[in-house]
C-alpha cells in the first residue's frame, strides 16, 4: 500500500508550505530517512524525509506549488503501484526496463513536439510551467515559452529554466516581480525577506534602548568560577545565559509580554519559550528553548548551547524552530552597540544585545572608576504594549542584571 509524503507543519502560524525542490524524481528508489524534497514555510526552508522504503511513485505537488499542512505532496510505494485521482492506489503489471524506456522516450518526444507546435503557432498560447520555473524565468529575464519542458506533460521545470541557454535577446525582468518581497532571492534568503516584510507590515514596532551596568555581574561571574570546584563547561555563566535568565525573570514579572498576537488574536502564554537568533551560512534561524522558565542556570546554559550548535550544523529538528514567546538577538561580537531588531511574529517583543562597553564614572569619593555597560534594545508591538509598560519591562531586565544574585535565587 502506498504511503503519503506529508507537507509538515513547522510552526504555530504555518498553514501551508511551498515545495521548493524535489530532490528525488518519480520512479526513483528511496530509503526511509532519505531527503526527497525541500519545502519553504513562512519562516524557513526544511527538508522532507521519506517515511518508508520504496519507490517515489507519484509527485502530487510540483516545484513552486503550495500545499496545506498535513496534506500529501507525494506517494511512496512498491514497483508497479500507481496513484489515481483522490489518492486511490492500483496495482499494474510491471513492465520490463526496455518497455519503460521506450514508453518514456515516446512520451517525452510527444511532449516536446506539443510544446514546439504551440510555440510555432503563438507565443501567447498556454505552456505548462511550474510557478517556481515561471518565477525564476522572470528573474532571469527569460521567456519560458521558448524553453522545452522535460516534466510531466512537457511541463517546464526549475531545472529546465536553469539549464536553458537563450539564443535571442532575453526579455527584461518583470518590474512587478522585482517589487515583491524576496524577488530575486531564493531559498532561505527569500523566506527571511518575506518574513521580515510581513512583520513590519503587520505590527507597530517601536524600539527602546537602555544600558545595564553589569560591573557587579562580571565580578559575580569571576567569583563563582573561583569558588566552584568543577569546570563550568555548560555555559551556565556565559553572558548570553545570564542575559537570557534576566529576560526570563522579567517576562514572568510582566506576563503581557510573554504572548502571541496573530490574525487579530492576543494570547498570553504560560511557559516562557526563548528564541535565540542564530546566524548560519545561508541566513538566519531562531531555535527555541521550550519552558526555559523552569530551568536552572546550568540547564539553561546547556540547552542554549545545544540548540545554537545544532542550528548552525543544520541538525536541529524542525519542531525546535517554533513555539517561541520571546526572542533574543545578540550582535555583541560584531561590535554593535544599539540596533533595531525585528519582531519574530507571532511574538510581540524581541531583545537586542549589544557589545560590552567600558565607561569611566566618578564614585562617591569623586574618584574615577571603570564601569562595564551592556547596551540593550527592546523592540515591541505598540498595538499590544504601550510605551510605559514596555519601558518598565526593559528596566526589569536591567535591574536583574545589576543585581546578579537575583539570577540564581
Amino acid at each position: 500500500m502506498a504511503t503519503e509524503i506529508i507537507m509538515p507543519k513547522l510552526g504555530l502560524t504555518m498553514t501551508e508550505g511551498t515545495v521548493y525542490e524535489w530532490v528525488k524524481n518519480e520512479g526513483d528508489e528511496v530509503k526511509k530517512g532519505d531527503i526527497v524534497a525541500a519545502i519553504n514555510s513562512e519562516k524557513l526552508t526544511a527538508d522532507v524525509d521519506a517515511p518508508v522504503d520504496g519507490i517515489l511513485i507519484k509527485i502530487l505537488v510540483h516545484e513552486g506549488e503550495d500545499a496545506k499542512c498535513k496534506d500529501p505532496i507525494g506517494y511512496i510505494g512498491a514497483a508497479g503501484e500507481k496513484v489515481g485521482e483522490g489518492g486511490a492506489v492500483e496495482q499494474v503489471p510491471v513492465e520490463s526496463k526496455e518497455e519503460v524506456d521506450n514508453a518514456e522516450q515516446f512520451e517525452e518526444a510527444q511532449a516536446k513536439q506539443s510544446i514546439l507546435a504551440k510555440q510555432g503557432n503563438s507565443d501567447k498560447e498556454r505552456v505548462f510551467v511550474t510557478p517556481l520555473a515561471r518565477k525564476i524565468a522572470a528573474e532571469k529575464g527569460l521567456d519560458y515559452h521558448q524553453i522545452i519542458g522535460t516534466g510531466g506533460n512537457g511541463r517546464v521545470t526549475r531545472r529546465d529554466v536553469e539549464n536553458y541557454v537563450p539564443t535571442a535577446r532575453p526579455v527584461e525582468t518583470s518590474s512587478v516581480a522585482s517589487a515583491k518581497a524576496g524577488a530575486g532571492l531564493t531559498g532561505m534568503r527569500q523566506v527571511i525577506a518575506q518574513r521580515m516584510m510581513s512583520s513590519l507590515r503587520n505590527t507597530a514596532q517601536v524600539t527602546l534602548q537602555l544600558k545595564a551596568d553589569i560591573t557587579k555581574l562580571m565580578s559575580f561571574r569571576k567569583e563563582l568560577k573561583q569558588k566552584v570546584n568543577q569546570p563550568l563547561v555548560d555555559g551556565q555563566l556565559s553572558l548570553t545565559t545570564l542575559v537570557t535568565k534576566a529576560a526570563i525573570l522579567a517576562l514572568k514579572d510582566t506576563p503581557e509580554m510573554n504572548a502571541w498576537y496573530h490574525d487579530g488574536l492576543y494570547e498570553k502564554v504560560t511557559d516562557v519559550n526563548i528564541g535565540m537568533a542564530v546566524a548560519v551560512d545561508n541566513g538566519l534561524v531562531v531555535p527555541v528553548v521550550k519552558s526555559a522558565d523552569s530551568m536552572t542556570l546550568t540547564e539553561l546554559g546547556r540547552s542554549l548551547n545545544s540548540v545554537i550548535t545544532d542550528a548552525r550544523e543544520g541538525t536541529l529538528e524542525s519542531s525546535a524552530y517554533s513555539g517561541g514567546t520571546f526572542t533574543i538577538s545578540n550582535l555583541g561580537k560584531s561590535g554593535v552597540e544599539y540596533f533595531t531588531p525585528v519582531i519574530n511574529q507571532p511574538e510581540i517583543g524581541i531583545l537586542g544585545v549589544g557589545t560590552l562597553l567600558k565607561e569611566l564614572a566618578l564614585n562617591d569619593d569623586g574618584k574615577a572608576i571603570q564601569l562595564l555597560k551592556l547596551p540593550l534594545s527592546l523592540t515591541f508591538d505598540h498595538q499590544i504594549i504601550d510605551g510605559a509598560p514596555a519601558a518598565d519591562f526593559l528596566a526589569e531586565i536591567v535591574s536583574y542584571l545589576e543585581d546578579p544574585y537575583m539570577l540564581v535565587l
